[in-house]
């Protein structure tokens, strides 16, 4: 796949760089003066657009558009929509994190090449990109910071989140016990003594040594059948979630049990902590129908933000096949149907890198001013 996507390109760079040359040079002979401004070419300009190709391949997409900026052969090179698709299906697997505003709108990798060149490729990329979302991202307007002033006076002082999902118990490390003890990273804050329900209170944090905020983790069973079913190597049926006899033909459909309704109805948002280690015949359809039975708007509004943490056990550097892609796994779990705002965000759980990032993002989803 990408190396068809390669030669797609190398090809149409090719065309385009034959095509005007020999356009350029028509109109220079034309122009008895030669004040055509691309009657001479660069040294860049004249090299073989494979080598062309191989030196943009190095080039962050900042770069490319200042490339762009330079002349008018390079403006209509870095404007390829086949470049761009290249480089955003290439890159989109290795982002660390992908959001409901930057989720690229694509369709299949294998779609034939000139079924979307009309598609701007370009801003798509720029807009996707966590690197280029930060620097391009429109100014907030004036009525969304009203909005998200207004929205934390209604907060309570400690805003609460429900922390659930395969990745707190299949993971060899524990996401959760490393977050307990790493104050360098989120210092405990206290462990209320509140229950909703016959829940217990959860865990709070200090995040920026300023904003408390408070995890309620929610398990699918007690700790030695967890145990037991990470050891060997087994599912076991979740306590949290009954699921529906007349379930949806296109696939598995669950309710909360009553208890975890009035988490729901109590919580500012969510925490799905997805086992992002890539497993043989894993199936994504029950946890997309569990997360679409935790944020059921019967319970709150579907303006409370929901944070997937992408999770392995340990770092692998250089080997991004140990690890499902942010994009992959907002795909598979279709969050893009969602009403809920979300964030999917790779983390580690042994050195909890990622964790800050989503946790920013969440607070600020619920109107905290960071």
């Amino acid at each position: 796949m990408e190396w068809g996507n390669e030669s797609a390109v190398r090809r149409s760079l090719r065309q385009f760089r034959d095509k005007y040359f020999i356009n350029s040079r028509n109109a220079a002979s034309k122009n008895a003066e030669g004040e055509d401004e691309d009657a001479s070419f660069g040294c860049l300009e004249s090299l073989p657009a494979d080598i062309q190709f191989h030196i943009m391949t190095f080039l962050s997409p900042e770069d490319l558009c200042r490339l762009g900026g330079t002349c008018r052969y390079w403006r209509s090179v870095v404007r390829d929509p086949l470049l761009w698709r290249y480089f955003l299906f290439r890159d989109m697997i290795l982002w660390p994190s992908i959001d409901h505003t930057s989720m690229p709108h694509l369709g299949a990798p294998d779609t034939p090449l000139h079924e979307d060149r009309d598609q701007d490729f370009m801003a798509e990329y720029l807009r996707s990109c966590p690197a280029c979302r930060q620097r391009w991202r429109p100014p907030r307007p004036a009525y969304g910071a009203v909005a998200s002033f207004l929205q934390s006076l209604l907060l309570s002082a400690e805003p609460r989140f429900a922390m659930f999902g395969p990745g707190l118990e299949q993971l060899e490390v524990s996401l959760m016990t490393r977050l307990m003890h790493s104050p360098h990273v989120l210092p405990v804050a206290g462990i209320p003594q509140r229950q909703i329900d016959g829940v217990g209170s959860g865990i709070s944090f200090m995040f920026n040594n300023q904003h408390r905020f408070n995890i309620l983790t929610l398990y699918s069973t007690n700790r030695s059948e967890r145990e037991r079913a990470r050891v060997n190597q087994q599912s076991i049926r979740s306590k949290l979630f009954i699921q529906q006899e007349d379930g949806q033909a296109d696939g598995p459909a669950y309710s909360i049990v009553p208890q975890i309704q009035e988490v729901c109805r109590a919580v500012d948002g969510f925490i799905y902590v997805a086992n992002a280690e890539i497993q043989r015949g894993a199936r994504r359809e029950d946890e997309e129908a569990q997360i679409r039975a935790m944020v059921d708007p019967a319970w709150g509004p579907s303006t409370r933000p929901l944070l997937v943490l992408s999770c392995v056990s340990r770092e692998d550097p250089g080997n991004t096949r140990t690890r499902t892609p942010c994009v992959v796994l907002a795909r598979q779990l279709n969050l893009q149907d969602l009403q809920n705002p979300w964030m999917v965000q790779d983390t580690v759980a042994e050195s909890l890198a990622g964790v800050l990032d989503g946790v920013s993002w969440l607070l600020g989803g619920c109107g905290v001013r960071l």
